[in-house]
């Protein structure tokens, strides 16, 4: 049986490398150039070639966003980046524009296309229409339900993969297709520079009143009329395989290499108990424990189970659930009992209860630190105010446990 492939996003090249770390098959990442999220700081054609070779020493894939909705002028340098990639090696592109699909089929026959979820497909004649013009797997539609992606593999066999994303992240306008920041801010979604204008307040202004604000209310619930909650489907991961879905995809190029980490972690671990226990899977609360220590908001099925709008929305804010710190990455193990090099990424202090979590292990570890000691200086520590620095921490109790390199260290909020 082939495994499910479980596909993170890479914003840089360390979310590339963490996400590889903690289980994820394969990466998808935009170039400079040409994709969706001109925000993310992306890969220029060097970065994506290192990218590639990395990935492939360790049996991953890499594939290349070039998923805007382009322009006349969005086409000028296209045929010679599409033939770069092909170069250095990329697995695949992500395409949703046809003018695009054509310029890669004619460029570079043999570069592997898949077909991008802006393009909306939602039914088997549009999949089968792209698969007929050379497409080798389709992200589907994200309105789709599982029982529409069923009838969809059923029509098709083997002759194209499917590909849907099950966590992050969730659009508010019809798979993507938004044109409110074009409107209000003059940057185009469409191509890359979305401004969220769906995660803002609103409020009702009469055309003879201007200065008189009237909030919009949906009953109780408030003023965020737009704001959609995060997509999570992990406590589904049998149903997600059964519908013939070959590439569970996560949602967050923008987010934090802990965010990519801890997400890819619990799915990959939900998905080996899958394979391993079958009929008898079941959903493990520890997952759902590691995925609600990111930055998120509240969680929704999306249109998995059919048209459930109604609860896929969160009215009263649009601010993310934030009850975790990432603290820094153990970086060198080779000191002495309990101490270990850590590159820090936000404030901890001498006393802190702190979390690890680390490549390959299943268990997390509850400790304490116990002594900070400057990495440079060799100076005590009461505290780690500064990111980035280079310290040495002593932990009480975690020398029995096989700590790795790029271990993650987080920590509580508040608490």
């Amino acid at each position: 049986m082939n495994k499910v492939e479980l596909l993170a996003p890479a914003g840089t090249f360390e979310k590339m490398q963490m996400a590889f770390l903690y289980g994820a098959d394969a990466c998808y990442l935009g170039g400079k150039l040409f994709g969706l999220r001109a925000g993310a700081k992306n890969f220029d054609l060097e970065e994506i070639s290192r990218a590639a070779e990395y990935a492939h020493e360790r049996g991953k894939k890499i594939y290349v966003t070039v998923n805007i909705m382009a322009h006349n002028d969005d086409l000028e340098g296209l045929p010679e980046y599409l033939r770069k990639l092909y170069e250095v090696n990329v697995d695949a592109v992500l395409i949703s524009d046809p003018g695009i699909f054509s310029i890669a089929r004619r460029e570079v026959p043999e570069l592997e296309i898949h077909l991008s979820t802006q393009a909306n497909a939602t039914n088997y004649s549009a999949i089968e229409f792209w698969r007929d013009q050379g497409m080798k797997r389709a992200v589907v539609a994200r309105e789709m339900s599982l029982k529409e992606i069923s009838q969809v593999k059923d029509r098709v066999g083997d002759s194209i993969e499917l590909e849907s994303f099950v966590h992050g992240a969730m659009c508010v306008s019809y798979s993507g297709r938004c044109l409110l920041s074009s409107f209000m801010t003059g940057r185009d979604s469409n191509r890359g520079a979305c401004s969220h204008p769906c995660r803002w307040q609103y409020y009702l202004v009469e055309s003879t009143r201007p200065d008189e604000y009237y909030p919009i209310e949906e009953d109780e619930h408030g003023t965020h009329i737009l704001n959609s909650k995060d997509l999570c489907m992990i406590e589904y991961i049998p149903e997600l395989i059964k519908s013939g879905i070959s590439s569970l995809k996560i949602e967050g190029r923008m987010k934090s290499a802990y965010y990519v980490a801890t997400v890819v972690r619990a799915y990959r671990l939900a998905i080996d108990a899958y394979y391993e226990k079958g009929e008898d899977w079941r959903v493990d609360p520890c997952w759902l424990e590691e995925i609600n220590k990111t930055s998120h908001r509240k969680f929704t099925t999306g249109f998995y189970f059919g048209n459930q709008y109604e609860k896929a929305q969160e009215y009263s804010t649009s601010k993310y659930v934030r009850e975790y710190s990432f603290i820094g990455l153990i970086k060198d193990t080779n000191y002495e009992a309990d101490c270990w090099k850590i590159e820090q990424r936000n404030k901890f202090s001498v006393g802190d209860e702190v979390e690890i979590i680390s490549p390959g292990s299943k268990s997390m570890i509850r400790t304490r630190v116990l002594k900070i000691v400057d990495g440079v200086t060799g100076e005590l520590r009461e505290d780690a105010p500064h990111p980035q620095e280079t310290l040495i921490v002593k932990f009480e109790n975690t020398r029995q446990y096989d700590l790795k390199p790029d271990s993650i260290i987080r920590m509580a909020i508040g608490k």
